[in-house]
């Protein structure tokens, strides 16, 4: 019987990450926010930005399957702007999967002062 659990999947930012296989967060590069464990389906209900500086920032956020790399029909947000000193919530019901080495979101941002957390669900 499949069970699921309800949690803050991943997070990262200039300071360091938490999460599967994520990557602390590097302003102008592709940064791995959450990869989808082995035998498990995950459904990521929300993701939050926050905008740690006083400066207008812009970011990307992509969604990829698994084996692949970040293509222009991946992104669910792109040179999306944030003002200093804010959050952004979205809330998105992303459904990933395992298939190999599993679903992937990856996020992007014009500074390192930006932090991207993730929370869902993961069924094993």
């Amino acid at each position: 019987m499949a069970t699921a659990s309800y949690l803050l999947l991943a997070q990262t930012g200039a300071s360091g990450s938490t999460g599967n296989n994520s990557a602390t967060l590097t302003a102008n590069t592709n940064t791995i926010l959450y990869q989808v464990p082995a035998s498990t389906q995950t459904i990521v209900s929300t993701i939050t930005v926050c905008n740690q500086a006083s400066t207008a920032a812009t970011f990307n956020i992509a969604v990829i399957k698994a084996g692949t790399t970040v293509a222009t029909q991946n992104y669910v947000a792109y040179g999306t702007p944030i003002a200093g000193n804010d959050t952004i919530a979205l809330t998105l019901g992303i459904t990933l999967s395992n298939a190999g080495t599993g679903d992937t979101i990856v996020v992007y941002s014009s500074t390192s002062t930006l932090s991207f957390s993730a929370f869902g669900s993961q069924i094993a």
